[in-house]
Parts: C-alpha cells; sequence; structure tokens
C-alpha cells in the first residue's frame, strides 16, 4: 500500500524470491534455525567467519537500534539482541517468520519482526543507527532499490554492514552446478553480474565499480570491504561452492558504508 492507501504490485523479482523462500527454500532452511541462533557469536558468511576475527559491527552495541534487511530466521537479529542491540528483523517471506517466532519463543528472546521486502520497508526516517544484511536484502533485492531505503532507514552517521556474493564468483556461477575455475558469463552484459535468475529466484551481484557508485549515490561512504576466505578446516562444501574454491577466490564480500551527515 502507498500512502494514500493504493495498492502496488511488488517488483517481479520480489515475487519470485517470495515464492521461492515460502514454497521451497523454508523447508530446508528451517531445520537450520535451531543452530544458528544456537551460535556464541556473530559469524559471517557460508563458512560462519567469527565477527571476533572481522570486527566488521560496532564494539559496543548496547542500546543500538538495528534493522536487519531480509532476515530470515532472524538468528543475526538474535545474536545482536544478546549482545544488548535493539533489533527489528524484516523480511518478505511469511515462512520464514514463522520459523523466527518459533525461534524466539524456544529461545525466550523477542524482538519486532515485520513482514515486508526491504525495498519498501514501514519504519520512520532515520529510526535507526546500524542496518545489517546478511544474505537478505544484500542479495535478494535490487540494490538501487533497497540501498537507498536504508539511507532513509538510518540516522546521519548510521552504519550499513552488508554480506553477498562477490562479483567475480557471480561471473563463475552456473544454475545447478558450483562455480567453476572460469569464467562462464561476461560483466559487460544484460546477463552479468547484476542480475542472476537461477533455480526459480532472482539474485543481485552489482559490479564494484556499480556498487560503489550506488552506495555514493544514497549517502554513503564506504569503509571497507572485507572478502572472505574459507577456512582450511571448513566444516562443508556448498551447491553453489565449493570451499576449495572458496580459499582460492573470494566467494563472499561484507560492506560497511557510513551514512554522510
Amino acid at each position: 500500500m502507498t500512502a494514500s492507501g493504493t495498492h502496488v504490485e511488488p517488483p517481479a523479482h520480489l515475487r519470485l524470491n517470495r515464492r521461492y523462500w515460502d514454497e521451497e527454500a523454508a523447508a530446508a532452511h528451517g531445520p537450520l534455525a535451531r543452530a544458528h541462533w544456537s551460535g556464541p557469536e556473530p559469524g559471517w558468511g557460508l563458512w560462519g567467519t567469527p565477527e571476533s576475527e572481522l570486527a566488521l559491527l560496532p564494539a559496543d552495541l548496547a542500546g543500538r537500534r538495528v534493522i536487519e534487511l531480509g532476515c530470515g530466521t532472524a538468528y543475526v537479529s538474535a545474536r545482536l539482541a544478546r549482545a544488548g542491540a535493539r533489533p527489528v528483523g524484516v523480511d518478505l517471506s511469511r515462512e520464514q517468520l514463522a520459523t523466527a517466532r518459533a525461534m524466539q519463543a524456544e529461545f525466550g528472546l523477542g524482538f519486532p519482526l515485520l513482514l515486508a521486502d526491504a525495498e519498501r520497508v514501514p519504519c520512520r526516517d532515520g529510526s535507526f543507527d546500524l542496518a545489517v544484511s546478511e544474505y537478505g536484502a544484500s542479495l535478494w533485492c535490487d540494490p538501487r532499490r533497497w540501498i537507498p531505503e536504508a539511507a532513509r532507514l538510518l540516522v546521519p552517521g548510521g552504519l550499513l554492514v552488508f554480506l553477498r556474493y562477490s562479483p567475480l564468483y557471480a561471473l563463475c556461477a552456473s544454475d545447478g552446478e558450483q562455480a567453476s575455475a572460469f569464467l562462464r558469463r561476461p560483466q559487460f552484459d544484460a546477463g552479468g553480474p547484476g542480475r542472476l535468475e537461477r533455480g526459480g529466484r532472482v539474485e543481485f551481484v552489482l559490479p564494484h565499480g556499480e556498487m560503489i557508485r550506488v552506495l555514493r549515490g544514497s549517502g554513503f561512504t564506504v569503509e571497507s570491504l572485507t572478502e572472505l576466505r574459507a577456512p582450511r578446516d571448513a566444516h562443508r562444501d556448498y551447491p553453489e561452492v565449493s570451499a576449495g574454491w572458496a580459499r582460492n577466490w573470494p566467494c563472499e564480500e561484507v560492506w560497511t558504508a557510513r551514512l554522510t551527515g
């Protein structure tokens, strides 16, 4: 709905991704929620690189107002809440939020959960000190839409931290196969790394230059770009990428950006 009460149909990529998470992915990710909620500290990416190793979040989270954009089962918000933050989780999937609420009840940890897409969040301007997305809005929403929305939600000087696939991974990715050791798609093409359509879903991985332009155009100053590497003792491979691949090339990266005051 708009402010005038007019219904606005969400973009096609959001409709596809909502269906994917409600009908397919929720069944697979639901059983993992308990393990994620039990994690001792925030960990980043497929192999859970510890926050204590990367130091991407503010050292003192106590009392900070945090919005998690594309929270899924909300385990990131749960870990932030344990550190004293005041999180709000936003996700477009009813099924994922149902699992998140079940985990809240099981672990006795409550915080608001909103059914909405991160491109249009029903919260006031300047409501948060920190915005976080780990494979949430950062992958499943259009950066040209969700990053300006994150800027609207943050106070001046607020911090945006998000994890996504790397553009190099996107160039080597293929539907139904693990990432290869050679390039599978061109970068300078409409079907390049900016938008990946596979398995009934749409993922966004803008090249670095375009991502910087979107962030700067939304009022952010980039503070760091951290490329993650799978550890030698990685606990598993994934259908989309092996640990061996991610030890040689960055599969994932974390951006931190500050909203200029």
